[in-house]
């Protein structure tokens, strides 16, 4: 099952379950999928099955939703602040080219010449898949910001002025609300767009921090159950009427170095992350960047990220918005 969240024509938040491309079906009874997924917690109800119990004849046409700007990212918390959204890197087979060649480092196989990088996504391979009841090697992380830092699919990603490059990542998102014993329960996945500053990443592997603290999108549905072990979609860019560039993408269990497992593990061992109530979106990284084919998005452009797996596609146009740095005062 695939979950929406949306405005009704009244202005109303909801939540439908997608029929088909064409048709969402309303839950009765619930504005949000955080309501949802509390409730499910509540009445230690499965998700899907709480959802299937909650349908109502309320058929919608999924096209008009997005045509008058009604869709809603799929998950959000009241206080924004009380959801993070972060993420790993370097955990896809073949992500460790990309960065390499965004570093300008040596992809040897010797140990004594590689690079931190290397050695990062080396270690992943190596074991981010470990045996049941073991402890997997901790991958690369990173912090993106909070629930203010999620843009809504349609909507445009703002990129602050002073950023180098705004360049898309096109990425499967975890999606997670924490019960009141502040135990994480995995509410489904998104196909998303953590969108980074490469420009910034190129000139030193230790700016990799600021070069993540940019908006991001996910959605627009958000698929309940597991993860299939095998994904396949596509990235592109469109300027104008023009697409300037598109490449095909994997993901999934069976073309990642490290287990989904492994990297909820690494996350949630966290205690900061465990606040009852909180919400966490997890980026589980991606080997696919327009920047590695020398591509530089610019104000105006289009990001369109599709997979079957995870219905419509994620489509968000790029804007530069001014940032006036503000001075710090002494009190």
């Amino acid at each position: 099952m695939r979950l929406i969240q949306f405005t009704t024509e009244s202005g109303q938040r909801a939540v439908g379950a997608v029929v088909d491309n064409n048709t969402v079906e309303q839950l009765k009874d619930v504005e949000t999928i955080y309501q949802l997924a509390q409730r499910a917690i509540d009445s230690a109800t499965g998700l899907e099955a709480l959802a299937t119990e909650l349908l109502s004849d309320i058929r919608l046409d999924y096209q008009k939703i997005i045509d008058e700007s009604r869709l809603l990212a799929p998950i959000d918390h009241p206080e924004p602040t009380r959801m993070m959204v972060a993420g790993t890197g370097l955990t896809h087979l073949g992500s460790a080219d990309t960065r390499a060649a965004m570093h300008a480092q040596n992809s040897t196989n010797k140990v004594e010449d590689m690079t931190d990088t290397m050695k990062m996504f080396k270690m992943g391979v190596e074991g981010g898949k470990p045996a049941k009841g073991e402890t997997g090697v901790q991958p690369e992380w990173f912090y993106k910001g909070d629930g203010d830092s999620v843009v809504p699919p349609e909507a445009s990603i703002p990129s602050p002025s002073f950023a180098l490059d705004a360049g898309e990542e096109p990425e499967i998102a975890g999606i997670y609300i924490n019960d009141a014993g502040g135990n994480p329960c995995r509410i489904g996945f998104a196909i998303g767009n953590e969108l980074s500053d490469h420009v910034t990443e190129r000139q030193n592997y230790l700016y990799l921090a600021h070069s993540k603290l940019r908006h991001c999108s996910f959605g627009p549905e958000l698929l309940l159950g597991d993860l299939p072990k095998h994904i396949e979609g596509t990235s592109r860019i469109v300027r104008g009427e023009e697409v300037i560039w598109e490449k095909n993408f994997l993901s999934g269990e069976d073309n990642m170095s490290h287990t989904i497992e492994n990297l909820e593990d690494h996350h949630f061992k966290y205690h900061n992350f465990c606040r009852p109530g909180h919400v966490q979106v997890h980026f589980f990284g991606t080997a696919t960047l327009s920047f590695g084919d020398g591509i530089q998005p610019q104000a105006g452009d289009r990001f369109e990220i599709e997979s079957e797996t995870f219905g419509r596609p994620l489509r968000n146009s790029l804007k530069v918005v001014e940032r006036v740095i503000p001075k710090v005062k002494t009190l």
